[in-house]
């Protein structure tokens, strides 16, 4: 079995060996073996642990929730629904956040179009007679 060296990983994961340290510390990485001397072993199965972890900080999940899943997924099947209910919770999460930077693309498209369009004229003046709401998609 292939076990990779913390440099390994972290560029593996696009992270710093410090960001992978820090998770260990706040016990995020249980689960990582270490030699006698403490240098740490990761394997395939930790990798993709922490890309979970990655995942679920991207959702803004703190270090402590996230803390809480590891836990739950050492303690096996008893935690399923628990586990279960906050990817759903994140998923719901993931979903809103979908929803505002969409409304923020559609006014950063319109400002495009709106400075695109002045820009080919050579004035905004072309704008006068629309509405120049910054929230306005139209």
């Amino acid at each position: 079995m292939k076990t990779y060296s913390i440099s390994e990983v972290a560029n593996k994961l696009n992270l710093t060996v410090y960001t992978l340290r820090y998770y260990d510390k706040e016990g995020l990485l249980p689960f990582v073996e270490r030699k006698d001397n403490g240098t740490r072993l990761f394997k395939d199965a930790d990798i993709e642990a922490l890309h979970i972890i990655e995942c679920l900080k991207s959702t803004g999940m703190p270090i402590k929730e996230i803390k809480n899943f590891i836990d739950w997924c050492g303690e096996g099947d008893a935690t399923l629904q628990q586990r279960y209910d906050l990817f759903v919770e994140r998923k719901a999460n993931v979903e809103a956040q979908l929803e505002e930077l969409t409304k923020t693309m559609a006014i950063i498209d319109h400002k495009c179009d709106y400075y695109k369009t002045a820009l080919e004229a050579g004035t905004e003046d072309i704008h006068k007679n629309k509405k120049l709401d910054i929230y306005s998609t139209n």
